[in-house]
């Protein structure tokens, strides 16, 4: 099982990285989880690579497939978003069905559910659809976690705990990714709140102080690696560590600094960077 001193490396922002050829660069960084999405698993399955073999695949490099990330099109007015929509195509065919399954296949360790067409749910549709989804994972004995995002329709730690709250399923938690939990104006004392059995698994990153005028945009384009920039990822971990969350924590930068490097240089930079962090929030007398 991970846990809070397992590393994950994120796969969205290495999406151009064919999968199986990220798994020597994460040995080699000290990662023990992979997170990755959909599209990676597909294209394992194009090229012939049962999902069934790949737990085994990720032994070898002393592996596991931590989260799918994600189911993108779960509440119901999502299906009337406008055409226009960002990523409409893309996520309208993430469905509940198809990404749990995939998830089982590939024997993962939980689903990420994300609101990114901007598509703002009522209370009740937000909770039922949730646990609907829920009730999915859970016959194939599989966590989901709402990941909340500033610029969808469920933009903060308060909305999406809330979710989570209502649907009242054990298996329904929440992401706590760095760059939305404070670019979403949501605070340390909201995180320290919550039951720490209610973090499935935690993403850090780094950014300036002052938000871009685009937050997609920084998003996507603008992260920094962790302790580069202003957030305060320390007081995060600790925050975490202090509710009792058991969540592993993943590194996900996205960020076009990284071009010019190789696979090898982004992954083990990534490591060094979360590893400092952690250790300045665990073992560092500036408590």
């Amino acid at each position: 099982m991970l846990g809070p001193n397992d590393l994950v490396l994120c796969g969205p922002p290495l999406a151009h990285v064919p999968l199986l050829d990220r798994l020597v660069p994460a040995e080699k960084a000290g990662f023990t989880g992979l997170s990755v999405m959909p599209g990676d698993l597909w294209a394992l399955e194009e090229q012939g690579v049962s999902l069934r073999d790949l737990s085994a695949r990720l032994a070898d490099h002393g592996l596991q497939l931590a989260e799918v990330d994600c189911i993108g099109c779960w509440l119901p007015s999502q299906v009337h978003s406008p055409a226009h929509a960002r990523f409409r195509e893309l996520l309208m065919n993430l469905t509940p069905e198809r990404v749990i399954d995939l998830a089982a296949r590939a024997g993962a360790r939980s689903i990420v559910a994300v609101e990114m067409m901007g598509v703002t749910p009522s209370p009740d549709e937000a909770a039922e659809a949730f646990a609907r989804i829920c009730d999915l994972a859970a016959e194939h004995g599989l966590p989901v976690h709402i990941e909340f995002l500033p610029f969808g329709g469920i933009p903060d730690l308060a909305a999406a705990s809330a979710i989570v709250e209502s649907a009242g399923r054990p298996n329904g938690g929440l992401t706590i990714d760095s760059w939305h939990m404070f670019r979403s104006g949501s605070t340390l004392e909201q995180l320290a709140a919550i039951p720490g059995e209610h973090i499935f698994t935690v993403q850090i990153n780094d950014a300036p102080a002052l938000a871009g005028a685009d937050l997609f945009q920084e998003t996507m384009t603008g992260r920094l690696l962790p302790g580069d920039g202003d957030f305060d990822l320390t007081g995060l971990i600790r925050t975490l560590d202090r509710i009792g969350s058991k969540a592993p924590i993943g590194v996900e930068v996205f960020s076009p600094a990284q071009a010019g490097a190789t696979v090898d240089q982004i992954i083990m930079a990534w490591a060094s960077s979360a590893r400092a962090i952690i250790d300045k929030a665990r073992n560092s007398d500036e408590r």
